[in-house]
């Protein structure tokens, strides 16, 4: 090509719209794995399948389909290190707030360090079936909560935080392919009501443990805010997996599921259970896990003689403003100071020093 025609193409070109280029960003392909047949009959199967997500940027080991990215999740970096303050470059035009901090300031009472504590509400729940449970009653403790799912349909969160809801355990996942479909909603808005929250498992004895914890990896965001996760074991006669495993099975599938979970968020789950289940499989063992006892008749001490506890069901027929029908009410065992130390003992930056 000669260089006098060169000028004449490139003054052709700028002047041509059809010479510049744009690309817009590459669409997200979005998979749905078919579920399995394996579910409980607790829940009812919805009539479609469910969506499958990565969350917080965590995929779940085993799966080689495309997953849909919830948007409510998020990337949460994998590094501690990426909230702590960075010294800047010289020279370099630093910005005046942290993306950090700028996301977290649309709620203030999450953040709950050792600087910043939540306010704890005064208990002012009902009780549709009162139970007189002696000597110590759930009302001589200083920090109660709940727990949902999606039976409690639309909640208002921050009326139920008022009426002593300081915290809450949200059903998250079920067996291997069920999640609740309640809990994306009640995850969201139970944070921006200032409410510690952490998400609960359903566990299935006819699936592995393995698929298990990697159903709920993908379903539930890794918040160094929330609250410990916990595995949920308990008999369940409306089940459609009959199957009672011997002890020693029992307690290996819950390891399996339990080590998975606390490498993945960096807390040790809590174990919530029912007092037939405890004296079959569970009297005895896991003493260093933090455990969450059902007792709706008479005081954890008496049911589970012995045996330490972080929180207490005390009823599954509780009522309050907020929530339309009933509601589980629990309490957290020590004082209003013995609870803050426990979210700062619990968190992510404390598991490698148990």
């Amino acid at each position: 090509m000669r260089s006098s025609v060169v000028p004449a193409l490139l003054l052709a070109c700028l002047t041509l719209s059809g010479c510049t280029s744009s690309s817009g960003p590459e669409s997200i392909m979005t998979g749905v794995s078919s579920p399995s047949r394996e579910v409980t009959s607790s829940v009812t199967p919805t009539s479609g399948p469910i969506p499958s997500a990565t969350v917080g940027g965590a995929q779940a080991s085993g799966s080689n389909e495309h997953q849909e990215l919830l948007a409510w999740g998020g990337p949460v970096p994998e590094e501690p290190q990426a909230f702590s303050v960075v010294a800047p470059n010289v020279g370099m035009p630093v910005p005046d707030q942290r993306p950090v901090t700028m996301a977290m300031a649309a709620s203030p009472a999450i953040m709950a360090g050792p600087q910043v504590r939540s306010r704890i509400y005064s208990r002012q729940f009902r009780d549709a079936k009162p139970i007189n449970f002696g000597k110590v009653t759930p009302n001589h403790y200083a920090v109660h909560g709940v727990d949902v799912s999606r039976w409690q349909a639309n909640i208002d969160w921050q009326k139920l935080r008022t009426q002593g809801a300081n915290f809450a355990y949200i059903k998250a996942t079920d067996g291997g392919d069920h999640l609740d479909p309640m809990f994306k909603t009640n995850w969201r808005l139970a944070k921006e009501a200032g409410i510690r929250r952490g998400a609960y498992h359903f566990f299935y004895w006819c699936r592995p443990a393995s698929h298990q914890a990697e159903w709920f990896i993908r379903n539930v965001p890794r918040d160094p805010d929330a609250l410990p996760p916990v595995i949920d074991v308990e008999y369940n006669g409306e089940s459609s997996c009959k199957m009672r495993l011997p002890r020693a099975k029992v307690l290996e599938k819950m390891q399996v599921f339990m080590d998975m979970l606390e490498r993945h968020y960096g807390q040790r789950p809590v174990i919530y259970t029912a007092p037939d289940f405890y004296k079959d499989h569970l009297s005895g063992e896991f003493l260093n896990y933090p455990f969450w006892l059902r007792a709706v008749a008479q005081h954890p001490s008496k049911v589970y003689p012995g045996r330490k506890w972080v929180f207490w069901q005390y009823s599954g027929s509780g009522l309050s403003q907020g929530v339309s029908g009933k509601i589980d009410l629990n309490v957290f065992n020590g004082s209003i100071e013995d609870w803050h130390r426990w979210l700062a003992k619990s968190g992510p930056a404390r598991t490698a020093s148990r």
